[in-house]
C-alpha cells in the first residue's frame, strides 16, 4: 500500500492566527535588532537559498553562531529607528509546514526598501520557527 499525503489542507483559523502571531513577535525583535532572540525563532541548521551577482542560485546551511554574526552585521548597530511594512501570503502543506511570501517595506534612516521573500516555517510541539529563508541578491554572501 503506498501512502499518499493529503495535499490539499486548509488551514484553521488557529493556523493562521498562530503564524500571525509569530511574524509579529519576528517583526518586533527585528525592529530592536535583537539578533539573538531573532535566533530564538529558527529551528538550526538553516537553510538559505539567493542568488549571487552572476546570476547563479547559492544555496547554503548556517549553524546558530553563523546566523548570529550575519545577521548583526547585516542589521546593523541600531543606532536608528527600524521598521517594516509587510503583507505575508502563507501557503499551508499541513498543520505543520508553510511556505510563507513576504512583500515588505523596510524603513530605516529615512530611507524604504522594497524587499520580496519566502520563508519556510516548521511547526514543532505547538512552537513555529523559520527553517528556510529565500531571497534573491544574497548569494554572494552565503
Amino acid at each position: 500500500m503506498t501512502f499518499l499525503p493529503d495535499a490539499g489542507y486548509v488551514p484553521t483559523a488557529e493556523d493562521r492566527a498562530s503564524l500571525d502571531a509569530w511574524f509579529a513577535e519576528y517583526d518586533a525583535r527585528s525592529a530592536k535588532r535583537d539578533v539573538p532572540r531573532m535566533a530564538d525563532l529558527a529551528a538550526f541548521p538553516l537553510n538559505l537559498v539567493s542568488d549571487d551577482a552572476a546570476g547563479n542560485a547559492r544555496s547554503a546551511q548556517w549553524d546558530r553562531e553563523q546566523y548570529l554574526a550575519t545577521m548583526t552585521q547585516v542589521m546593523g548597530d541600531g543606532s536608528e529607528d527600524i521598521s517594516f511594512e509587510s503583507t505575508r501570503t502563507p501557503v499551508f502543506l499541513s498543520p505543520a509546514l508553510a511556505v510563507v511570501f513576504s512583500d515588505s517595506a523596510m524603513t530605516t534612516g529615512g530611507e524604504t526598501r522594497q524587499l520580496r521573500y519566502a520563508d519556510i516555517l516548521v511547526r514543532r510541539d505547538g512552537e513555529w520557527a523559520f527553517q528556510t529563508m529565500v531571497q534573491g541578491g544574497w548569494g554572494d554572501h552565503l
